[in-house]
């Protein structure tokens, strides 16, 4: 972890507003066509750099509470004009999400041209600093993992700011800020190519909703500013998902047509198609002769009313424009959003929609440099999916998806790891992920010794999973494995024997955790529903993480301990011929219940308690009766099926390791082909009904790569 400098620039953030929600500051440089322009920049929570109006990166990279993340941008490509309107746009979000850490505001930037630095924040030489006051600041949040919704008011010169070199804005008093700790991005810089939407799926009106059902959702009838920050609903300047459902959308044409230039009537919309799921930011050019509001509603599948539902799965996915008439607008949103569908509604007004288009935010294809082509069109559209899907979730770190959350989940990052490396031939994002947990402070709201769940994130109401904080270790060790990086593995020692002494406080007389506080997880199945008293799987997992500290560290006292409690699962939880998943305490005893799902199995032989030399039988029924036909053969209806995260991909992995090559890529074919033709990703679970791009998913490479060079 290496620090970044900057030769003047200080932090600085608007006066007496550096804790205050959702507040944007506007920072502006003009400079002449040159080849060597340097802007050096961080800050929190976000940032947008345009250069004569045009988009033209973001960041930060994402880091531990009090450390921030610099990057230098070479801005020479862009400055094309005698006279170059550089633009930051910064907005502090001050709020609690499993996406951006609820620090206070700031930002430090400094150009550097030629040696000298005509631009420096905090100094005698600084930018032009404007408040934005065009971007709503009391609405609503997006989720309840990510920080607000955007809603913007646009007059007719929205963006002399950003174009202009001799505009002046109403300047702002900025005053310094307490000092930070920088260190160098290290991962490789976002792929911001834009993308166009490919066709319009359909047109319509938007009427009336006579009974509007109103919006429920703990982000926005939650907020209580401590577990959940942000405005209450009463506050709102705008609420537009409750906005949104007032109004119904009513298809008048249903024939697909290529994407151009159309007009939207007054209270009418258009729908179009990405032509997959895609991530990255909102591009909406049009033409407005009157005043208008423009909503942007998104998502990754069609409604049953075949348009993008408002509100789906917890995210107020929609963004929403204000605008003067009798201008055109370029309008690019702030945050990255997924979706394959974006429906664009004009209310009030007609307006003209010169064109749909989206600058990406993912990981660059430049850099996948092991790429491979498959030998059959069905595989070959699953693995490009997979690529999507790495992409959008592996920009500074590893995300679990990389729209209702975009939080970085251990566990998720185990198998999105593998595929870094396959495609990659490296570990960087990997790295600064596993870096992030490592240096991360306690977290005061989480048990002593426990790491966090997902990190850089806030967990104000104590929610952890000890599960979670396991496979940490496993993922560590591959990545040492990977990358010979020891140096890492140590720094980790300590957080690493912490949390197995906070582990084994739990232990009973056989070394079995028991009662397990936190949230216990196993996966998205009926396995859920048995963590308690006894959680087998979990035991197993609890075993494997002992293991992999003793790989790590060459302790034999948890080989030892693993050991033991091996032979305590098994004795215990194997009936003969599954095994059960969860055992309840009576007088003090465990007593294995009934319960076995599809996915203890596979715990079982992931972690090494079963192997198919030791029981051949169950490897046998779970080749030949499970996996994806299993569902047409109905066989074993007593045994609770797996979900995608993480049974099947346990499974997966399981036909990998015992050389069943042939039958793991007809598997992977039959489980995420239907995926890759609807969205042209791979999702959280088998059914669409939550992210339909979710980093884990990926994973699905590791496989590919290695059959293909075997």
């Amino acid at each position: 972890m290496k620090d970044f400098r900057f030769t003047a620039a200080k932090p600085v953030w608007i006066k007496d507003r550096e804790t205050q929600m959702n507040v944007s500051l506007l920072l502006r440089a003009v400079l002449p066509r040159e080849s060597g322009a340097v802007l050096r920049i961080a800050a929190h929570s976000r940032y947008q750099i345009f250069i004569n109006g045009a988009f033209f990166a973001d960041g930060p990279a994402r880091a531990a509470h009090g450390i921030y993340r610099g990057a230098s941008v070479l801005l020479s490509s862009a400055l094309t004009e005698e006279e170059n309107v550089v633009c930051i746009l910064i907005t502090g979000y001050n709020i609690n999400s499993f996406y951006l850490l609820d620090e206070p505001s700031f930002v430090c930037a400094e150009i550097e041209e030629n040696g000298n630095i005509p631009y420096a924040t905090g100094t005698a030489h600084p930018f032009e600093a404007i408040q934005d006051e065009h971007r709503l600041q009391r609405v609503q949040r997006y989720s309840f993992q990510r920080p607000f919704t955007e809603c913007y008011l646009y007059d007719a010169f929205y963006d002399l700011f950003r174009t202009d070199p001799a505009f002046k804005g109403t300047p702002c008093v900025t005053e310094p800020t307490e000092e930070k700790h920088f260190i160098e991005t290290d991962t490789p810089a976002c792929d911001y190519a834009e993308r166009t939407a490919q066709t319009v799926c359909n047109r319509g009106e938007t009427v009336p909703e006579e009974k509007p059902e109103p919006y429920r959702d703990r982000s926005l009838n939650g907020v209580d500013g401590k577990i959940i920050k942000g405005f209450p609903e009463a506050e709102l300047e705008c609420g537009v998902i409750n906005e949104l459902r007032t109004k119904r959308s009513r298809i008048l044409d249903a024939s697909s047509a290529p994407a151009k230039p159309l007009t939207l009537n007054a209270d009418s919309f258009a729908v179009f198609d990405m032509g997959g799921n895609t991530t990255g930011l909102i591009r909406l050019r049009l033409t407005a002769g009157q005043n208008a509001v423009i909503y942007a509603v998104f998502s990754e599948i069609l409604s049953d009313a075949g348009v993008p539902q408002p509100g789906h799965s917890g995210c107020a996915n929609a963004v929403k424009w204000t605008l003067q008439g009798g201008r055109a607008y370029d309008l690019v949103s702030f945050e990255p959003y997924t979706y394959r569908y974006i429906q664009i509604l004009s209310i009030d007004a007609p307006c003209t929609v010169d064109s749909v288009s989206q600058y990406m935010v993912c990981f660059p294809e430049a850099a996948l440099t092991e790429r491979i082509r498959m030998d059959t069109p069905q595989l070959q559209a699953v693995y490009d999916a997979a690529v999507e899907t790495f992409r959008q979730n592996a920009t500074d770190i590893f995300m679990d998806c990389p729209s209702r959350e975009r939080g970085g989940w251990l566990c998720d990052s185990f198998f999105t790891a593998r595929a870094e490396y396959a495609l990659t031939g490296e570990s960087r994002v990997e790295r600064a992920f596993l870096e992030n947990f490592i240096v991360a402070p306690e977290l005061t709201s989480l048990p002593t010794g426990m790491l966090p769940m997902c990190y850089p994130g806030d967990h104000p109401d104590g929610a952890y999973i000890p599960n979670w904080a396991m496979w940490f270790a496993l993922e560590l060790e591959e990545y040492v494995a990977r990358s010979g990086d020891r140096a890492l593995a140590e720094a980790a020692k300590t957080k690493l024997y912490g949390l197995a002494s906070f582990l084994q406080t739990y232990e009973n007389e056989e070394h079995l955790l028991a009662k397990l506080d936190g949230w216990v997880f196993v996966e998205w199945s009926k396995a859920n529903d048995y963590t308690q008293d006894i959680n087998y799987p979990t035991n197993m997992l609890y075993a494997r993480f002992l293991e992999s500290l003793t790989a790590l560290y060459k302790d034999s006292y948890f080989a030892d301990k693993a050991q033991k409690i091996k032979e305590a699962v098994r004795r215990q939880s194997f009936d003969g011929v599954f095994f059960v998943d969860n055992a309840l305490l009576s007088d003090g005893k465990a007593r294995p219940t009934r319960n076995r799902t599809e996915t203890a199995q596979y715990y079982a032989f992931f972690t090494g308690v079963a192997t198919p030399e030791q029981d051949p039988d169950l490897y046998r029924t779970l080749l030949s009766d499970f996996g994806p036909g299993r569902k047409q053969t109905g066989a074993y209806p007593d045994i609770a099926p797996s979900n995608a995260f993480i049974g099947n991909y346990l499974r997966l992995e399981l036909l990998f390791r015992t050389g069943k090559y042939r039958q793991l890529t007809d598997e992977i074919a039959a489980f995420f082909l239907p995926m890759a033709m609807q969205t042209g990703t791979l999702w959280e679970h088998m059914e669409n009904g939550a992210s339909c791009c979710h980093g884990f998913a990926s994973g699905v490479l590791y496989w590919l790569h290695a059959l293909k060079r075997s």
